[in-house]
């Protein structure tokens, strides 16, 4: 007589799924950890900023330079609509002045030109990099960031039975 052990088959069955499921976990991350991650970064950077600019010591000096760095922008902006205004207001006058620019050595237009250039590129560049996230990670990355000690786990154990294996042969 054939006994069937139920039991023993459905254990067996769950041991094969929580393999099934550690083999996956290696090629695609946790879809709920990546977003723990995320949001760690996030609240890490938050927090960086705020140590930063949180101070409560802002001095008059603070204040007034943080004026002047503002100031470039705006002026180039309205001193470009002023000359068109100076131009049909005073033709004579707006060409005499342009025919003056034309005495300016090309080295003095370099140098200004590099000004303004490094200015407005290391602003442009500052904001690409630091305050836009930019795309979507991709699912590499994804399982990249996945394999990240996090700091909830204890120091250790990483999860990793592996590198805890190395750790400790690497500390005796």
């Amino acid at each position: 007589m054939v006994r069937l052990n139920v039991a023993g088959g459905i254990a067996a069955v769950s041991r094969v799924g929580d393999a099934v499921r550690g083999v996956a976990q290696v090629f695609r991350a946790d879809a709920s950890e990546g977003q723990r991650l995320e949001h760690e970064t996030q609240q890490a950077a938050l927090g960086q900023l705020s140590d930063e600019f949180g101070h409560a010591k802002r001095t008059w000096f603070d204040a007034f330079v943080d004026g002047l760095n503002r100031l470039p922008r705006p002026f180039l902006a309205l001193g470009t609509l002023g000359l068109f205004v100076y131009a049909m207001a005073d033709p004579a006058g707006f060409a005499s002045r342009m025919e003056g620019l034309s005495f300016v050595p090309d080295q003095l237009w370099w140098l200004l030109g590099a000004i303004v250039g490094f200015y407005f590129g290391a602003r442009e560049l500052h904001y690409h990099r630091g305050s836009r996230g930019g795309p979507p990670p991709t699912e590499e990355a994804t399982v990249i960031a996945g394999w990240h000690h996090s700091d909830d786990a204890p120091s250790d154990a990483s999860g990793n039975a592996a590198l805890d294996a190395w750790r400790r042969e690497r500390a005796a």
